[in-house]
């Protein structure tokens, strides 16, 4: 079993000081040092949301993963990390946006690759059947190269491309990987459960790629 934790306790164990990271050259680069890190039964939040940050976006690298569509924002996978997470890009038309969506008890990391990416925290619904409007916790609006962190002990989130005119691409890791999550509606805070697919899987378009077998639209 692997524990995802905070820097507590674990200073003597590798790949848990932050001061300690090379800055990756490329994306490939990221990939190979991701995979050393999540070889760990112990994997620290601290280290991995600096490293991925570490990291200078550049297109060249992650052009051929970044597969957009007009109607729906999409989920590109580009690793699938030995199964230990999931690296995929997703990639945001103008105003697209997530439902609220919790992460199926998953550590999630979103870096900024291009443009821009707000994200909207919310408080879990208190589970009664009239629940009532959702509670914002607050949005934060993300850079390029700058990352994000949630866990479902932080709360629930929503993303956007808060942009009217230009795109936005985002790199995810979801630790571990997960096909289903749920979402829930703002006004009432009723959730349901939804499976996730890929829009492409390693630069190839994949039509309702998915795990398990179902296919329904993308919704985290």
């Amino acid at each position: 079993i692997m524990e995802i934790s905070d820097s507590g306790g674990m200073e003597k164990m590798k790949y848990t000081d932050p001061k300690t990271i090379v800055p990756p050259k490329n994306l490939d680069e990221l990939i190979e040092e991701l995979h050393k890190v999540f070889d760990s039964d112990h994997v620290n939040v601290e280290y991995v949301t600096e490293l991925m940050a570490s990291y200078k976006s550049n297109p060249k690298d992650w052009k051929k993963f970044a597969i957009f569509d007009l109607h729906r924002y999409t989920r590109n996978l580009v690793d699938a990390g030995n199964g230990k997470f999931n690296l995929m890009v997703l990639c945001w038309n103008t105003s697209q946006g997530s439902a609220i969506h919790d992460h199926a008890n998953a550590h999630c990391f979103m870096k900024v690759l291009d443009g821009h990416s707000q994200e909207e925290l919310f408080e879990w619904p208190p589970g009664s059947e009239d629940d009532g409007e959702m509670k914002s916790k607050g949005k934060k609006l993300y850079e390029r190269d700058q990352v994000a962190y949630i866990s479902d002990t932080i709360g629930l989130h929503r993303v956007e491309n808060p942009s009217h005119s230009d795109t936005s691409v985002t790199l995810h890791l979801y630790s571990p990987p997960f096909s289903e999550c749920q979402s829930f509606d703002e006004r009432t805070g009723n959730a349901r459960k939804v499976q996730v697919t890929f829009w492409s899987q390693f630069g190839k378009r994949t039509p309702c790629a998915k795990l398990p077998s179902s296919c329904v639209p993308e919704n985290n």
